[in-house]
């Protein structure tokens, strides 16, 4: 039962049950109404073979952020502006008017502009936000930016997402995944070591060559050290990497059978996890380095996964029985115990939302031992929400730097792979395809 833990680390699975006075589903789709954005076909000056895929890059990057509603292009005006000149007072017969995406049957509340030219060997684009609502050009303009990338694919690519993360920042606050990496298990080279890629799956490359079994990685709030799980030296025990230069840093290993599951704290300066020094699994803090450890948990059960508040450094989540295995909170100290899933099924893989006040998890809930989905729930309210419905064992979610999106593991393709989703379940995109691939975590930039 939960034995599990120690080698596999579920996820969950249920329905929706609204609480008592707040409903979560506004708090995962926003409240008020997305922004309507018509986002048109940039065009180029000695650019122009570079232009499709800097279009269809800024396109799925706003699309995927979950912030807006893309309006079709298929409704927009044949002509589309370039340059602020471009647009005219509604009364003003030259040019483009404002009213011409703000009424039917756009009905857009802001449009995306702009051009690019070659300057110098260098792909320079152009940017424009306005809102369309407005009937003077000049108090419409909501964003200007110049981006620079080399005269190719990538370049252009990378100016889309430039533009593409000022624009989210402009309307979203927390700003885009630009820069953001998921860290994850992979077996693709023989072994089970720790691979990286990029927040939209590119640039997946191998982080270890340990040649043995590696699991459970953490990742500190910076984004600059890995704490995982190893079976490189016989028995499991804890390493830290850095993630910029792949070394690893000292951490030392209390003598146990197990030490696995770490988790830093939100300043970086402390490592939570589980191990069996004292007998059975407990929670168990230590400095960065492994030194001056101490026991946390004192219960009869087996105790794992450790998570602290990124808010609240004094209050943590982790997973325990006695029974099923379900999710508890619990002070740094180790007062204050409390269940926090209601004790059907099996829970597991709590994974806090930036904010503190949410966190997905797998459940087990409805469905048979095994089958696993993924659920987000109000800490406060105890309510939640089922995000994954009948597709394969889902498990091991955690939460974007945007706080919008979700990464996790499902088998719905027959085998392990990784995948990405908004907060409200929606656009899920499979990001591996080689090898078997889990335990992902996501790091800032």
């Amino acid at each position: 039962m939960m034995r599990k833990f120690l080698f596999v680390l579920p996820v969950l699975a249920a329905g929706v049950l609204m609480a008592q006075n707040v409903d979560i589903t506004d708090w995962i789709r926003g409240q008020g109404g997305k922004p309507a954005l018509a986002v048109t076909e940039f065009r180029g000056s000695g650019t122009q073979q570079f232009m499709g895929p800097f279009n269809a890059t800024l396109f799925s990057d706003l699309q995927s952020s979950g912030l807006f509603e893309m309006k079709s292009k298929s409704m927009f005006p044949l002509a589309n502006p370039q340059r602020p000149e471009d647009l005219r007072q509604e009364d003003n017969k030259q040019g483009y008017a404002l009213q011409d995406w703000s009424g039917a049957p756009v009905g857009a509340s802001h449009v995306v502009f702009g051009y690019s030219a070659a300057v110098n060997g260098v792909l320079v684009l152009y940017g424009y936000v306005y809102d369309a609502r407005q009937t003077d050009p000049q108090a419409a303009q909501l964003l200007y930016g110049r981006y620079t990338g080399t005269l190719d694919d990538a370049g252009a690519i990378k100016t889309a997402h430039e533009f593409a993360n000022d624009i989210i920042q402009k309307f979203g606050g927390t700003g885009s995944l630009l820069g953001s990496r998921i860290y994850f298990v992979s077996n693709r080279s023989g072994n089970q070591e720790l691979w990286t890629m990029d927040w939209d799956g590119n640039n997946q490359k191998q982080l270890t060559n340990l040649k043995s079994i590696s699991i459970t990685p953490g990742i500190s709030a910076d984004g600059s050290r890995l704490a995982f799980t190893t079976y490189a030296r016989v028995s499991p025990r804890i390493m830290v990497l850095n993630t910029e230069t792949g070394r690893t840093q000292p951490f030392y290993n209390q003598e146990a059978s197990l030490n696995t599951t770490p988790g830093f704290s939100p300043d970086g300066k402390l490592i939570y996890y589980a191990s069996t020094a004292s007998g059975s699994s407990q929670i168990v803090v230590a400095g960065a380095d492994g030194q001056g450890f101490r026991r946390v948990s004192h219960r009869n059960a087996v105790e794992v996964e450790p998570k602290v508040n990124p808010k609240n450094p004094g209050i943590l989540l982790f997973v325990s029985g006695p029974g099923a295995q379900q999710i508890y909170r619990m002070n740094t100290d180790g007062a204050g115990v409390e269940r926090i899933t209601n004790g059907e099924g099996e829970a597991s893989n709590p994974a806090w939302h930036p904010d503190g006040q949410h966190l997905a998890f797998a459940w087990t809930r409805g469905y048979a031992a095994g089958d696993w989905n993924i659920f987000v729930m109000d800490v406060g309210t105890k309510q939640y929400v089922q995000l994954t419905h009948s597709e394969g064992k889902n498990e091991n979610p955690t939460w974007a730097p945007d706080g919008r999106h979700l990464v996790f593991t499902s088998n719905r393709s027959g085998r392990s792979q990784l995948y990405t989703m908004l907060a409200d379940g929606t656009q899920v995109k499979q990001l591996t395809q080689q090898g078997t691939n889990k335990y992902p975590v996501w790091g800032s930039k």
